[in-house]
């Protein structure tokens, strides 16, 4: 499979050494990367060069119509995802997207759109969302153990992203915005986390929520919180904040049978996993630790975690573990937490359907606090 990288900035370099590392790691031979396109060419000429990558280019279209990519990674502003998403499909080649996928559930149906087109059309290619943290051993273990029994019920949950961007982070033009990026701190770094808790207990079924731009100069909220009711019954707080001088990423899980929390960064490996049983549950701790030592701790989250069981199912003609329907269901989540957070109403799932303004932007019916051109420096 010939892979073209779109977009070479930092996330970049990620997936690259991801792709040089999967043959190695038991994903298929044969994958070669052959292309760089940046609308900077000294940018793609430089990402060409520390990876040994043999193109470099400013245009998608091209490499696409020279019958050159078999495999696209979108690594560009969330801005551009749609169009190169579409393109690549259009042209039978499989898609590899950094989150968020899209600006909008409007965004992530027309995506779904082409993606039957594609199928409808006999071409191979299929779309796929990068959640690397889907990957990594111990989400596999939790939910092994939830889905045999062996924790009991969840019963309550708390997702937290608390991270500290300056300032100066939100210089980038493309930061900070609705129409760039898609929202603020929710969709750019909350979206890891509350990811995993949609992976690890289903569907949802209500939000409550509140947003605020309490710090930071953009239009978007740089803090919010919501509180979410599972189909499942478990109740769960996601907290997301780019205002928060002691970092860390936290998942926790409250069971009948044991607590079990994630508490990491940007990726996470077993040592950042605990287990605490209910008196008497003592085999829940065991049953953890002894598959921990199975797989000898090679547990660690990561895109190479997640482009091995990916480019396996590309080179086999399946599905990929990360789908379309898994992409939505979290973006649909997103817009119920701004628009719960900007309405002051509880959202239930389903609502936003096509023509409510929050289908068409995660800005909806428009935010709380005024656009940042109108606020005195």
């Amino acid at each position: 499979m010939k892979v073209t990288i779109l977009g070479a900035g930092a996330i970049a370099g990620a997936h690259a050494e991801a792709i040089r590392a999967l043959e190695a790691h038991g994903g298929p031979a044969g994958v070669e990367l052959t292309h760089v396109v940046d609308v900077d060419a000294a940018r793609a000429q430089e990402v060409a060069a520390r990876f040994g990558v043999p193109h470099h280019g400013t245009d998608l279209q091209e490499v696409l119509d020279g019958g050159e990519a078999d495999v696209v990674h979108v690594c560009t502003p969330p801005s551009v995802h749609l169009g190169a998403a579409v393109a690549a499909l259009g042209a039978g080649a499989h898609v590899v997207v950094e989150k968020p996928a899209v600006l909008s559930l409007a965004e992530v149906d027309a995506l779904a759109a082409a993606q039957r087109r594609a199928v409808d059309a006999g071409l191979p290619g299929r779309f796929t969302q990068i959640v690397q943290h889907r990957f990594g051993a111990g989400i596999g273990r939790l939910r092994g153990l939830l889905d045999d029994g062996t924790l009991g019920r969840p019963l309550v949950a708390q997702c937290e992203t608390s991270w500290f961007r300056p300032p100066a982070y939100f210089d980038v033009p493309w930061r900070g915005r609705f129409d760039t990026e898609g929202g603020g701190t929710t969709m750019g770094h909350g979206i890891h986390q509350f990811d995993l808790l949609v992976a690890v207990l289903g569907p949802w079924e209500e939000v409550r929520a509140m947003a605020g731009r309490l710090a930071r100069r953009t239009d978007t909220e740089d803090v919010s919180t919501a509180l979410v009711r599972f189909a499942n019954g478990t109740l769960a707080t996601i907290t997301n904040s780019a205002v928060s001088p002691r970092q860390t990423s936290r998942l926790r899980f409250d069971t009948e049978a044991a607590t079990v929390e994630l508490e990491h960064l940007y990726g996470y490996s077993d040592a950042d996993w605990t287990v605490t049983p209910v008196a008497g549950r003592e085999d829940v701790a065991e049953l953890w630790a002894a598959d921990v030592a199975r797989t000898r701790g090679a547990g660690e989250s990561g895109h190479l975690a997640q482009l091995v069981p990916t480019y396996r199912a590309f080179a086999e003609g399946r599905t990929p573990p990360v789908t379309l329907a898994d992409t939505r269901s979290t973006l649909e989540l997103a817009a119920a937490i701004y628009r719960s957070a900007f309405t002051g109403l509880p959202v239930l799932a389903g609502d936003i359907v096509a023509g409510d303004p929050f289908h068409a932007s995660m800005a909806g019916s428009g935010t709380p606090w005024p656009a940042v051109k109108d606020v005195p420096v």
